[in-house]
């Protein structure tokens, strides 16, 4: 017997401020539920976290649609039409390097009242390098697997705020 489809969620305002959100596989997916997003940030030098952060927020409270961020918030083209990155560039030892978290503008997420801004993935790179066709196509898969289920599977505030202290 086929499962059936989860009711329609009726859009939320996209003009107005986000929530946002980070991305937790769900355990029919993946056993260890990995938060890819929040692990990447969590990965990422702690200057570029809090400013990858702090242009999240901003966004959100702008909202997205109206944010003016030179460069730090990018719709993204062709096959990665309907993401969104949020980008900071950072000298380390090591040379420049380009941080992304890879999010999706969600109006449709049910039980929420807010539009969600949901931070799906995340991937460093060296400046002026480009990541593989590969690494994009792991994106939209998350992305899709994101989408397919109603009420969305998120990381908890409480366990974002605990890997944050961790780190």
């Amino acid at each position: 017997m086929g499962r059936s489809k989860p009711p329609q969620v009726d859009p939320l305002p996209s003009d107005a401020p986000h929530e946002v959100e980070f991305f937790r596989r769900h355990c029919d997916d993946d056993a260890a539920q990995a938060a890819p997003g929040l692990d990447a940030l969590l990965g990422f030098p702690v200057n570029v976290r809090a400013r990858l952060l702090a242009t999240l927020v901003a966004v959100a409270k702008a909202p997205p649609k109206r944010f003016a961020g030179g460069g730090q918030w990018e719709a993204m083209h062709g096959d990665m039409t309907g993401y969104f990155e949020a980008r900071v560039t950072s000298g380390t030892p090591n040379g420049k390097w380009h941080y992304r978290l890879f999010c999706i503008l969600d109006d449709t997420a049910e039980g929420k009242t807010a539009a969600l801004l949901a931070v799906i993935d995340g991937a460093a790179k060296r400046y002026q390098t480009t990541l593989p066709a590969s690494r994009y196509v792991t994106v939209r898969e998350l992305g899709d697997e994101y989408l397919k289920r109603n009420p969305r599977s998120l990381a908890a505030a409480e366990e974002i705020t605990a890997m944050m202290s961790a780190n």
